[in-house]
Order: C-alpha cells, then sequence, then structure tokens
C-alpha cells in the first residue's frame, strides 16, 4: 500500500511534524529556525512521499525528543534505538550506524575506553543521550556525571577537570582539534544505531509503511548523498558511509 494511503495516521494534524536533534551534528545542522542535515532531507523525501507537507520542531538534545513524545508534539523523530525508549517510540530497522567514544586530555593514561571504569573515574555525558543510557547499564566503577546537553558535558569535563566525555565520535574529535592538548580514544564503548522513529501509539500497518520506505531509501543512494553534502562519515545499513 503507497504511503500516502496512511497519511490520516501517520500525520493527523494534516502536517507531519518532525522532531530534529540538534544535539547530534552528524544528522543535523544549522539553527533552529533552518535547519538542515542528512535527517531533514530523510524527513523532507518521507513527507514527499506521504503527500503531506512538513514543519520541523528543533531541540538541543535527544532527551527532549524522548520526552515529547508522549505529548503528542511530534510525529517523526530521529533518534538512537534503545530499549529504555521502546515503550514511547517505534524504531525503523537503523538506517546508520556511529560510533560512542570518550574524550580525553592528552596526559591522560587511558589508551582505551576499558581503562577509564574504574573507581574514582568521573565522566561526562548528554543526560539522556543513547550513550547515557548504554553506560549507565555497562560502566560498573566509574561515575557518570551528567550535563543538560552533549556540548554541555564537554563544557562539564573541562570545568571539573573530570576523567572523560562521553559522546559521538565525530563531534568530539572535531573539538579536539579546535582545543590542542585534548584527544579523542581510538576504540568504542558502542555503536549507536540511529533510525526513524514514530510514536508507539500509530497504528502498526501505517508504521510499517513508513518504515518500509525507509528501508527503500537507506538500500539506495539517497542517505549516502546526503550525509557526503553535510559532510559526515558514518557507516550505513548495507554499506560504507558517506566521505566527504
Amino acid at each position: 500500500m503507497p504511503l500516502v494511503d496512511h497519511r490520516a495516521t501517520l500525520a493527523p494534524h494534516g502536517v507531519l511534524r518532525v522532531a530534529i536533534n540538534l544535539g547530534n551534528p552528524v544528522l543535523a545542522q544549522g539553527t533552529p529556525e533552518a535547519p538542515r542535515g542528512p535527517s531533514v532531507e530523510l524527513a523532507h523525501e518521507l513527507a514527499r512521499r506521504l503527500q503531506a507537507p512538513v514543519h520541523f520542531t528543533c531541540h538541543p538534545a535527544a532527551a527532549d525528543v524522548v520526552a515529547a513524545a508522549g505529548t503528542d508534539d511530534w510525529d517523526l523523530a530521529f533518534l538512537a534505538v534503545d530499549p529504555a525508549r521502546a515503550e514511547r517510540i517505534a524504531f525503523s530497522a537503523p538506517y546508520a550506524e556511529i560510533e560512542g567514544t570518550y574524550l580525553v586530555r592528552d596526559d591522560s593514561p587511558a589508551r582505551s575506553v576499558a581503562d577509564l571504569d574504574h573507581p574514582g573515574a568521573r565522566i561526562a555525558v548528554g543526560r539522556g543521550a543513547a550513550y547515557d543510557l548504554f553506560l549507565a547499564r555497562a560502566l560498573q566503577h566509574a561515575v557518570i556525571e551528567r550535563a543538560a546537553t552533549s556540548a554541555a558535558a564537554i563544557t562539564l569535563f573541562q570545568q571539573q577537570r573530570l576523567e572523560a566525555a562521553a559522546g559521538v565520535r565525530q563531534p568530539l574529535q572535531a573539538w579536539a582539534q579546535a582545543h590542542p592538548g585534548h584527544r579523542v580514544l581510538p576504540d568504542r564503548f558502542t555503536v549507536i544505531a540511529q533510525a526513524v522513529a514514530v510514536p508507539v501509539a500509530r497504528d502498526a500497518a501505517a508504521r510499517h509503511a513508513l518504515f518500509a520506505d525507509v528501508e527503500l531509501l537507506t538500500a539506495g543512494p539517497f542517505l549516502r548523498d546526503a550525509f557526503a553534502r553535510a559532510g559526515q562519515a558514518v557507516t550505513l545499513r548495507g554499506g560504507p558511509g558517506a566521505r566527504p
């Protein structure tokens, strides 16, 4: 069944309301007034297939997008798949993967992510981010120090001289390059699977139709080209990611 046949269910307010997480610059860049990037391009394409106008609401962090899922504030979002979100949100098959790793100072003795899970280690994270949810389950000794956003976590790491800041590899590397005396660990503590998300209350048949179109777009060049235009290198489902 064509996606447009599910418009009344997927866009019940007559417009496809899309939540964009500007806290993940791999997926979205720009400003709240003019967002851009792969998730924005994918939203426009899905709205076109749905034959519905699109309206974007931008958020500073994934936790804000998740919190809005239960208040009928959005119809479509782009989030990391995590079991802690499954009660509110239904996810498509992942279309991209990004790495969660650590930013440290050059004089840190840590050479791998395992070196930081020890008593006394304090790690800054963005509250409610996918890597926060993962580390809360995985860390056995280190203490998590939460900031409001991923960017604020780096500030917290600096100001309180914490042992590390956790986050997505690409923005951590960009920050380290702009701030001599810092480095990003070469390995990762998790792979973060990115997917299209809809409120779990949406009709199952409509969700499946939407997710089928996402898989069609994933199989072709659409997302590869979108990530290339954004200058972001990721691993796409079914093949290597775009390279700027």
